[in-house]
């Protein structure tokens, strides 16, 4: 043997009598350890940081529009666009005008709604009238029930007259106008009927339109859905009410459906999550990734994936103890890219080997060394 081979083997031999002075396992799950052997063990303590939910699973996933939320807005008469105020991205308060259209149909439903108004001044006074006569005997009760007949189909003539203008786009101030003035006008206005976005626009200033044409498209954005495809096997572990983390955000929904068919296509099952509020960090039709989160009952903790030690199918966790380390037992409940979620009986405030804890799992079971 060489002078160094005859080295490195004295090293050896002094390395292991001093770690068998140095500690030594006891059958109660504790590794008694000086201090001064920690650090060259290469054990860095760490400690419990309290968690209140459990990572699931991550998933793709889709933001979309409550259909409910999804308007379009359209030509309620046919005739000539002369003006449009809103373009694809603008947020419109509701009753907006967001076009103005020429209709030559606008003309006719307000002659109709002048003459029903006639008509019904006509009926209003004969029935007043006949109301005195059959007081005073003049006339049956036949002729009274008569007008009265007249006078309720004339009343009903100008509701729908007037409902007829409103449809149109005129507003109550507009036919106020029109029934005090007599002032006919051949344009009005397409008015938005919520608050909110404009998605699409489908038409353009100078083109004829036929009744009922579409003009724009817009949504109420203060709610979104988030469509997630859950792998069928995973579905059993989701439940309504757990939460979602949208990856690099701050946004977070709640399930609040889980779907009861499969997609043959890809075998996955339709979550959906929504979103509560305007959100800016997220768009109708952007495609994410997502994590869904689900409460704990129970306290439980994260630790670094270093920090737990395998053992006949078990986990366990070093915690520092004033003569070492005790081994203590541990459920893994969920798993991160670096970190675990676990539960076990602790109070919170031990101190841990996040790091080393090989080299501990090896003294701990009697080992030389750990593959």
């Amino acid at each position: 043997m060489n002078k160094i081979n005859q080295l490195t083997a004295l090293k050896l031999i002094t390395t292991l009598c001093f770690a068998s002075f140095a500690y030594a396992t006891s059958a109660d799950n504790t590794i008694k350890i000086t201090p001064e052997l920690i650090g060259n063990l290469g054990v860095t303590l760490g400690q419990l940081t309290p968690v209140s939910s459990v990572p699931l699973l991550s998933a793709p996933a889709k933001v979309t529009i409550p259909p409910a939320h999804e308007h379009v807005v359209s030509a309620s008469q046919a005739g000539l666009i002369v003006k449009l105020n809103a373009s694809v991205g603008d947020k419109v308060n509701k009753g907006a005008v967001l076009a103005q259209i020429t209709s030559p149909d606008l003309l006719a439903l307000q002659g109709r709604y002048l003459k029903a108004n006639s008509v019904l001044q006509l009926a209003a006074a004969t029935y007043q009238r006949d109301i005195r006569l059959l007081k005073d005997g003049v006339i049956a009760g036949r002729r009274e029930q008569e007008t009265l007949s007249a006078y309720n189909a004339a009343v009903l003539d100008v509701n729908e007259a007037k409902q007829l203008l409103e449809i149109a786009g005129m507003t109550a101030a507009d036919i106020q106008l029109l029934k005090d003035k007599h002032q006919f006008t051949s344009q009005f206005m397409i008015r938005a009927p919520v608050t909110g976005v404009i998605l699409e626009r489908m038409a353009t200033v100078g083109t004829h339109i036929d009744m009922l044409a579409p003009l724009y498209k817009l949504a109420n954005l203060d709610e979104l859905w988030v469509d997630i495809a859950i792998p069928q096997e995973k579905i059993g572990s989701i439940k309504i009410g757990d939460s979602v983390l949208i990856e690099n955000t701050a946004v977070q929904a709640e399930i609040k459906l889980l779907g009861q068919s499969v997609n043959p296509d890809n075998q996955t099952l339709l979550a959906r999550a929504v979103i509560k509020g305007t959100q800016v960090a997220v768009r109708a039709g952007q495609r994410v990734n997502i994590q869904i989160v689900q409460a704990l009952g129970s306290v439980a903790f994260k630790v670094p994936n270093t920090a737990i030690a395998q053992n006949a199918g078990k986990a366990y966790l070093f915690v520092q103890s004033p003569s070492g380390f005790t081994v203590s037992p541990i459920q893994v409940v969920g798993k991160l890219s670096n970190e675990s979620i676990i539960q076990g009986e602790f109070k919170g405030d031990e101190k841990i080997a996040v790091k080393g804890a090989v080299a501990l799992k090896a003294n701990w079971l009697g080992l030389g060394s750990e593959e």
